[in-house]
């Protein structure tokens, strides 16, 4: 994908944006013929920002994350990254016959690192997710936590500069999920990633994110945006987290009875 860059003040490059979709449309063949998924979205993500994308099930988040992603073409419209953008998924993904810290090395020999500093690298990203020691454990003896934690490794080693989070912390229990986002937004401002996360939970959006983007049910139209200006740290049972969090979830409600009645 193209990079759009501007010049900074000492005169290097720097990417203005991790991601812009401008006036993207995305359609599907179906039995009744082409269908909408997406209509018109554009969408920056700043330079180390967190965006959460919120709607309703089936409202075109995930197809939109794939398309940033450049896993496909959007119909109509552009989108551009810095570089190319790290991937997780809901699924942890991770290849069974391999430990924890192989399926890190992995990753790290696609983007070209050299053999004989894949090992450390691999270890310096298991301790950066809470993991340390956690090397030669294979799969099956990791929790349902440790797995994601891996998986966040294993994206980070890509070393891109954009992250793109498809609810990656669903399948988990509540508490699992918690510390894993208290994890991630460590993680998040230790490093400067920018992040792309989709959810469908309004509370962890509004936990999360610096921005939420709302969604409307099918066809996929940007119909709403917040800035989340809450200091963190921030806990889900925060006041501050519940109020902005039932603002959000009557507007989402009115998208899907407006989609019902359509």
């Amino acid at each position: 994908m193209a990079t759009t860059l501007a010049k900074a003040a000492d005169g290097t490059q720097s990417a203005t944006h991790a991601a812009r979709v401008e006036h993207v449309s995305k359609s599907f063949a179906g039995p009744a013929g082409r269908q909408l998924v997406l209509d018109d979205i554009s969408l920056d993500v700043a330079p180390g920002e967190f965006v959460t994308l919120l709607g309703a099930s089936g409202c075109g988040k995930s197809t939109l994350l794939n398309l940033v992603a450049g896993l496909d073409r959007p119909t109509a419209g552009a989108i551009t990254t810095d570089g190319r953008p790290a991937l997780m998924f809901q699924e942890h993904a991770l290849f069974p016959w391999l430990t924890a810290g192989k399926n890190i090395e992995l990753a790290l020999k696609l983007r070209g690192t050299p053999k004989n500093e894949r090992r450390e690298r691999a270890e310096q990203l298991l301790e950066l997710v809470r993991l340390k020691g956690a090397h030669g454990k294979r799969v099956h003896e990791l929790s349902g936590g440790m797995r994601q934690r891996v998986a966040l490794a294993r994206a980070l080693a890509q070393e891109s500069r954009l992250l793109l989070m498809d609810e990656p912390f669903a399948a988990l229990d509540a508490i699992t999920r918690d510390v894993l986002h208290d994890e991630l937004t460590r993680i998040w401002r230790e490093t400067g990633l920018s992040v792309l996360f989709v959810t469908h939970n309004v509370r962890e959006a509004v936990r999360l994110a610096q921005r939420v983007v709302l969604l409307s049910s099918r066809p996929g139209r940007i119909a709403r945006q917040w800035t989340v200006d809450i200091p963190h740290p921030r806990r889900i049972e925060d006041t501050a987290v519940a109020e902005l969090s039932v603002e959000i979830t009557e507007q989402l409600r009115g998208e899907i009875r407006r989609h019902g009645q359509h």
